[in-house]
C-alpha cells in the first residue's frame, strides 16, 4: 500500500465535515490505494463531539483510514500536512454587515495561513471552503509568504455541480453527458455560471435550451441555490457541499478528464482581463498536481459584462480587508505564474532543480 498523505479538516465536527470525512477514508477523494491521515481541528468546547465522529469513522472500519489525531488549534493540527480543508468560519450574524463578516473570517484565516506558511508540509494544497470562500483564501495566502499562492484554492465546484445537475433535469440527460460548464467570479449572488462552453452529448448546449430560460429562470438559480436549500430545509448546504470538496480535490490531484472543464477559485493572472491579485473562479484543466486556465474561451460583450460584475464585488471584499493583507506578499500576488518553453502559462510551486539541470520534464497540461 502507499505511503500515507496527512489531510487536516477545520470545522471537523460540522455539518460539511460529518458528510466529507467518511469519503475521504472510503477513498472517494484520493483513490482506493490512498492511505490518510485525518488531522481533525475543531474549537475546544467541540472537541467531545468531535472524539464522537472520530468513534463514527474506526468504527467503519476503513482500510485506508491509517490514523486520525484531535486538535483544538491549527497550529499543531497543520503539523506537516499535505492537504489543508479550511472549512470551519465564523458564520454571518443577525444584524451583521458583509464588511463585519469579512473582518471577523479575518482573524481565523490570518492565522491559519500563518499555521501552514510555519507548520504544513512544503507541497502542501489548500481548499478553502469557509465563506465568503474567495476572499479567506486571500487573507490565507497572504499571511503564508513561504507558500506560493498558487498552492491555496477557493470552492466554487459546488456551483459548477448545482449547474450540471439543474441543467440534467432540464434537458434530461445524465449529468455525466454535460460537460464545459464554467462558472465565473465569487462564490456568491454575483457568480456567473456560463453555458456558453457547454455540451450535452457533444452538442453545443444552447442550441438545446431557451435563451429566457438560461438568463432568468437557470442563472438565478444557481446564485441563489444556497438560500434557497436553506428556506427548504432550515440548514445549509452540506452533503453537496462535501460531495464538491472531494470533486475539487480529486480532480486538482487526479487531474480532469481529457478535455474536460471545472471551476476552480484562483488567483487570477490577469486572464480574460481579470485583475490580479484577487481570487476569482476559472475555467481550468487539471493534471499532475497543478491546474492550468483553459485559455481561448469565447467571451461575448454580455458575458463579459457579467464576469465583471462579479469581478467588482471580489474588488469591494479585497478594499474592505486590505489593511489586514500583510504588504510583503503583495508582489507574489501579482506576479504568479510562470510560462513554459511552450509559451504557455502554468500554475506551479517554483520548487525543484533549476532549469539548467532538467533532461526531460513532462508537466504541461494543454
Amino acid at each position: 500500500m502507499r505511503r500515507p498523505v496527512r489531510i487536516a479538516v477545520t470545522g471537523a465536527a460540522g455539518a460539511i465535515s460529518n458528510n466529507l470525512l467518511f469519503k475521504i477514508a472510503s477513498g472517494e477523494m484520493f483513490g482506493k490505494d490512498q492511505p490518510v491521515i485525518l488531522q481533525l481541528i475543531e474549537m475546544p468546547d467541540r472537541m467531545e463531539a468531535l472524539r464522537g465522529l472520530a468513534m463514527e469513522l474506526e468504527d467503519c472500519a476503513y482500510p485506508l483510514l491509517h490514523t486520525i489525531t484531535l486538535h483544538d488549534n491549527v497550529e499543531d493540527g497543520f503539523n506537516n500536512i499535505h492537504y489543508a480543508l479550511l472549512i470551519g468560519a465564523r458564520p454571518r450574524g443577525p444584524g451583521m454587515e458583509r464588511s463585519d463578516l469579512l473582518e471577523s473570517n479575518a482573524e481565523i484565516f490570518t492565522r491559519q495561513g500563518k499555521a501552514l506558511n510555519d507548520h504544513a508540509n512544503r507541497d502542501v494544497k489548500v481548499l478553502v471552503v469557509g465563506n465568503p470562500a474567495n476572499t479567506n483564501a486571500l487573507i490565507a495566502s497572504r499571511n503564508a509568504p513561504k507558500l506560493s499562492p498558487s498552492q491555496f484554492t477557493a470552492l466554487t465546484r459546488l456551483d459548477h455541480n448545482r449547474a450540471k445537475g439543474i441543467l440534467a433535469n432540464h434537458t434530461g440527460a445524465n449529468p455525466k453527458d454535460i460537460s464545459r460548464v464554467v462558472i465565473w467570479g465569487n462564490h456568491s449572488s454575483t457568480q456567473f455560471p456560463d453555458l456558453h462552453q457547454a455540451t450535452v452529448l457533444d452538442e453545443p448546449v444552447m442550441g438545446q435550451i431557451d435563451e429566457h430560460w438560461y438568463r432568468e429562470v437557470f442563472i438565478p438559480k444557481i446564485q441563489t441555490r444556497g438560500g434557497e436549500i436553506i428556506a427548504a430545509r432550515g440548514v445549509s448546504s452540506a452533503a453537496s457541499a462535501a460531495q464538491a470538496v472531494v470533486d475539487h480535490m480529486h480532480d486538482w490531484m487526479l487531474g480532469t478528464q481529457p478535455g474536460e472543464i471545472v471551476s476552480m477559485g484562483i488567483l487570477s493572472d490577469g486572464s480574460y482581463g481579470i485583475e490580479k491579485g484577487i481570487f476569482y473562479s476559472f475555467p481550468v484543466r487539471c493534471d499532475y498536481g497543478r491546474y492550468q486556465i483553459v485559455r481561448g474561451l469565447d467571451i461575448s460583450d454580455w458575458s463579459r459584462e457579467m464576469m465583471k460584475v462579479t469581478e467588482a464585488e471580489l474588488l469591494e471584499e479585497k478594499a474592505a480587508v486590505n489593511h489586514l493583507l500583510p504588504p510583503e506578499t503583495e508582489a507574489s500576488h501579482q506576479n504568479l505564474s510562470i510560462c513554459l518553453r511552450s509559451g504557455v502559462t502554468l500554475y506551479a510551486d517554483g520548487t525543484g532543480p533549476d532549469a539548467a539541470s532538467k533532461y526531460l520534464t513532462t508537466n504541461r497540461v494543454m
